[in-house]
């Protein structure tokens, strides 16, 4: 290839990151705030695929896309607080629970949506980043999704709250010991509730970005599988909100190999290549999920399931 070639690639790949790691980033950040209470949430591929669904009708009903993403924000929290609820009944699974969630949200998403594939709704913002460069390809790259800051921010300030607010400390006591938690007079049950709901509407807002800006139109295959990888991308990250950054980059550049080799001309194993984030999460799972062992960071209510 051309010098002009590996300039284009490499920023296709960059913006991919960028573009295809933003779903990835809000629905880890949610399952980490979700499992740091000492609860897991497989029901995310549903919230991701619902919150994507409300996104799209909000914004399109509206006629504004900040109203669509409140709407796909409210969506996910609904989802995850039945979720919470569930799981707060005596004998009820987690796991159990978690997949019935993901079955009910994909199933209301695509009866609900169906009159939603055809219409445009209006998309969110994009902003400018690559205008310091007189290149079209990096330009065109760089054109960043106006919810990926926020991602950045919560990121930050959730890795801060976990080690110097009492919110945080009290999600982490509840994920780490229920008992010691109980013993000190708290609600174990209202916390994991309070976190569960905090990261679907988290996990909304990566809904949100699917349908209002890449790919930006609503379709029954819109998430491929993102809500579930995220729980493998929590794992890969140590249940650590700024390693969930790096993570979703990760699998974000990962999606876009094949795109990004498309688009310098180059056809041949571009369905291969789009596998390569589901072989990155068989990978993780395999190497980090070794029986008899507990992986570093993981909250000790998990580990001890």
């Amino acid at each position: 290839m051309s010098a002009d070639q590996w300039i284009t690639l490499l920023a296709a790949i960059v913006g991919g990151a960028l573009r295809v790691g933003a779903p990835f980033l809000f629905v880890s950040l949610g399952e980490c705030l979700t499992e740091k209470s000492g609860r897991i949430n497989l029901g995310l591929e549903g919230v991701l695929v619902l919150s994507a669904m409300a996104s799209f009708g909000g914004a399109y009903l509206s006629g504004s896309p900040w109203v669509g993403v409140l709407c796909g924000a409210l969506a996910g929290a609904a989802l995850a607080s039945l979720h919470a609820g569930l799981c707060s009944l005596p004998g009820v699974n987690d796991v159990a629970t978690g997949i019935a969630l993901m079955l009910l949200g994909t199933g209301l998403a695509f009866y609900l949506g169906k009159p939603l594939i055809q219409p445009q709704a209006p998309q969110l913002p994009a902003l400018a980043l690559g205008q310091w460069s007189s290149s079209p390809a990096v330009q065109a790259a760089l054109q960043v999704n106006a919810l990926l800051p926020l991602g950045l921010v919560l990121a930050g300030l959730m890795s801060w709250a976990f080690a110097n607010t009492r919110l945080g400390l009290l999600v982490r006591l509840a994920g780490d010991s229920a008992d010691a938690a109980r013993a000190l007079g708290y609600s174990v049950g209202g916390i994991r509730w309070a976190a569960t709901a905090g990261g679907g509407l988290i996990a909304g807002l990566g809904g949100a970005s699917l349908t209002l800006f890449y790919p930006g139109s609503w379709n029954e295959g819109i998430s491929s599988g993102q809500g579930l990888i995220a729980v493998a991308l929590v794992i890969f990250a140590r249940w650590s909100p700024l390693r969930c950054v790096g993570a979703a980059a990760l699998f974000g550049g990962a999606g876009a190999i094949g795109p990004a080799l498309q688009s310098v001309g180059i056809g041949w194993g571009y369905h291969l290549f789009n596998t390569v984030p589901y072989v990155l999460t068989l990978l993780i799972l395999v190497i980090t999920c070794r029986p008899g062992s507990v992986a570093a960071g993981s909250p000790g209510e998990l580990s001890s399931r």
